[in-house]
């Protein structure tokens, strides 16, 4: 059984590292280098905008002590390969 404790260290891991793919894959579409960070494992992400489903914007500081946020890339889903 997975202690709250546990649980809640494997969330910030997985959110991190959610982001991380995000901008790994990010760099990849961007002819401007991103400014380098110092973050850690641990450090609370950084706020950032993003376009939304219904054709506005969304920012991470608008959830930001309200909601748990997971962040999920699929660089192919909406290609046709």
């Amino acid at each position: 059984m997975i202690g709250s404790s546990n649980l809640e260290d494997l969330m910030k891991r997985l959110s991190l590292g959610l982001l991380g793919v995000l901008a790994a894959a990010n760099l990849f579409a961007q002819a401007v280098a991103p400014p380098k960070t110092h973050l850690k494992v641990g450090d609370m992400a950084p706020d950032f905008t993003l376009n939304s489903t219904q054709g506005g914007k969304v920012k991470l500081s608008d959830f930001r002590g309200k909601n748990t946020v997971v962040l999920a890339f699929y660089p192919a889903a909406f290609t046709g390969g």
